[in-house]
């Protein structure tokens, strides 16, 4: 059983920054892709950013020059550093993991979700 937990998130104010964190932890044989979603009240879930093991990234345009997403592969973690915060970006967080189980089979796994409020 796979486990992603997520911390990070709160209130901040407009301009201000967050950083959110993600670890998963349980019987894993690879992560090839480790992302960040976003889901706003009436709106349906979105990408915000997501990595491979090797390092390569994609941006939703609305984040591009303002959020960075990275990754420590030996802790089966992956960050999301959010700067310039606006009140749109008001949602709640989800940390997906996505790779193979010890089985081979697809790792799919999504975490609980984390809310961050961009408010004054």
């Amino acid at each position: 059983q796979v486990q992603l937990v997520e911390s990070g998130g709160g209130l901040v104010q407009p301009g201000g920054s967050l950083r959110l964190s993600c670890a998963a932890s349980g019987s894993i044989f690879s992560i090839n892709v480790m992302g960040w979603y976003r889901q706003a009240p009436g709106k349906q879930r979105e990408l915000v950013a997501r990595i491979t093991s090797g390092g390569s990234t994609n941006y939703a345009d609305s984040v591009k020059g303002r959020f960075t997403i990275s990754r420590d592969n030996a802790k089966n973690t992956v960050y999301l550093q959010m700067n310039s915060l606006k009140p749109e970006d008001t949602a709640v967080y989800y940390c997906n993991a996505y790779g193979r189980l010890p089985s081979r089979d697809a790792l799919d796994a999504w975490g609980q979700g984390t809310l961050v409020t961009v408010s004054s």
